[in-house]
């Protein structure tokens, strides 16, 4: 069944459990029948997926540790003759980056010329780890340009690209790269990145 209910009726709560918090996320069980109705069956193995969201401060390597201990605990706890194995497949560090930098500066002045609106800076939870590898790589800013929709439905066997927001998302790169050229002062290029917390 669909849950027709958020977990708060509190708006706040909500976007603080959507844009700043951890989260742990069940994805899957394999084994055994998993189609639609009722067999019997006792899987000599099972597999569950799950993958947690992390934010500033939190250090995948710890948390891993952390995960696996507590999983082999609650595990032990239960004294089943089976075995439990977790693994980790991949991992990276969360990335949080100033929004005061020359670049977001130029980003929401595309963002308000293409789409006729100020754009809000959000933090969204999502993997991919390239950013702050780029930034601890160069020291540099890193941005990334939102120009999909909500109902994208990344990564899903349903993934979509709406043709708009493709020809809007050209718009608003050079926009932004236009936007980058009239900034006065030190350049992005030239501006070093200080760790944020």
């Amino acid at each position: 069944t669909i849950s027709d209910k958020l977990l708060s009726d509190d708006k706040v709560s909500v976007l603080m459990n959507r844009w700043r918090y951890p989260t742990l996320s069940l994805h899957g069980i394999e084994g055994a029948f998993s189609d639609v109705g009722a067999k019997t069956v006792i899987p000599a193995k099972s597999i569950g997926k799950f993958s947690m969201r992390l934010v500033p401060n939190q250090d995948p390597d710890k948390v891993e540790k952390q995960t696996k201990a507590y999983l082999a605990k609650v595990f032990e706890k239960l004294g089943s003759p089976n075995k439990l194995k977790v693994e980790m497949v991949h991992s990276a560090k969360a990335w949080l980056s100033s929004t005061t930098h020359p670049n977001y500066g130029a980003a929401a002045k595309a963002i308000e010329r293409v789409y006729g609106v100020e754009p809000d800076f959000t933090r969204e939870g999502g993997s991919i780890p390239i950013t702050s590898a780029f930034e601890d790589a160069t020291q540099m800013n890193v941005l990334l340009l939102p120009v999909g929709a909500c109902d994208d439905m990344a990564h899903s066997q349903n993934e979509k690209f709406n043709k708009s927001n493709m020809l809007n998302a050209i718009k608003v790169l050079g926009v932004y790269l236009h936007e980058l050229g009239n900034i006065k002062g030190p350049k992005p290029s030239k501006c070093r990145c200080e760790p944020l917390t």
